[in-house]
């Protein structure tokens, strides 16, 4: 079943995001990670991709090899700044010989502008929307950023790029991670009264060591509340206290969410399992944790 019929038929769906691995270690952490997760039935996983277009079938041969084994329903990522519209088409004609009907259309990140040369066709993620559509009956799904995104003048141009994917046939979106919800609902407010009106799934991911602070802050743009950023500080060097509250956090981020109206929640599990699975359980259990 495509996601966008999982979308209407179900009231709440939830997803896990998975990265091609590099090294053996990782391959082996990845395979491990979904097998544990694998019990949880998630509606879809999406399979990322890279923005330089140095493997550009990575993801493409993993998602074909995850299917195969576990059955379960995919999406994969297609950068197009990593592809030319050659490429394209021929990951379009590998989709279709493997079942995968979903596709995550992004434009990508340029991590050093001076650098950074596109081999592709296409400059924005539009542009590829608009080609995905007229390859196959795919269930495109595009990306929001509920604090905006770091190249935006404003979040009302955001959402006007956004309705750019819209027009151009997407079927619904997922959320760069966030911590604040606040930045979540009021983005939504925004985008119904600027006339967008598809899915948008909050993506969500705890903080399970104290690096990543500065990783989503400076590459990300991503705000961290202050009691965010207290415990996480507090915790630094107790890896299992971290762990804990992180989950907690997630926990009542996500009910809090779901609560409110949002159609499901989106997992961005960095390949591991353990805080993820114990995330989703909490919240089939609807388990409110005090901060």
């Amino acid at each position: 079943m495509k996601i966008a019929e999982r979308l209407k038929d179900k009231k709440k769906i939830f997803s896990f995001e998975f990265y091609p691995p590099k090294t053996e270690n990782d391959t082996i952490r990845l395979y491990s990670s979904i097998k544990e997760l694998e019990e949880l039935n998630p509606d879809f996983v999406s399979i990322t991709n890279s923005s330089t277009g140095e493997v550009p079938y990575r993801a493409v041969a993993l998602s074909k090899a995850i299917k195969e084994k576990t059955g379960f329903e995919i999406m994969v990522h297609l950068t197009c700044l990593s592809h030319t519209k050659k490429e394209i088409r021929e990951i379009v004609s590998v989709l279709k010989e493997t079942g995968i009907d979903n596709v995550l259309a992004l434009r990508g990140d340029i991590l050093n502008k001076k650098e950074f040369k596109a081999k592709s066709d296409y400059v924005y993620a539009n542009e590829l929307v608009e080609d995905l559509k007229s390859m196959g009956n795919f269930t495109i799904g595009v990306a929001a950023y509920p604090e905006k995104h770091p190249e935006a003048v404003t979040l009302e141009a955001d959402i006007l790029n956004l309705k750019k994917k819209i027009d151009a046939g997407a079927d619904f979106a997922i959320t760069q991670l966030f911590f604040d919800n606040k930045s979540y609902f009021d983005f939504m407010d925004k985008c119904a009264r600027m006339g967008v009106n598809i899915p948008i799934i909050p993506g969500i991911m705890p903080i399970t060591n104290y690096k990543q602070l500065s990783n989503f802050t400076q590459m990300m743009g991503v705000m961290i509340p202050e009691d965010l950023a207290r415990n996480i500080e507090k915790y630094s060097n107790d890896k299992e206290s971290l762990m804990k509250f992180s989950i907690d956090y997630a926990t009542v981020q996500a009910l809090q969410l779901l609560g409110n109206g949002a159609k499901g929640i989106h997992f961005y599990t960095l390949n591991r399992s353990k805080a993820t699975k114990q995330i989703f359980k909490n919240i089939m259990a609807g388990t409110i944790v005090k901060q």
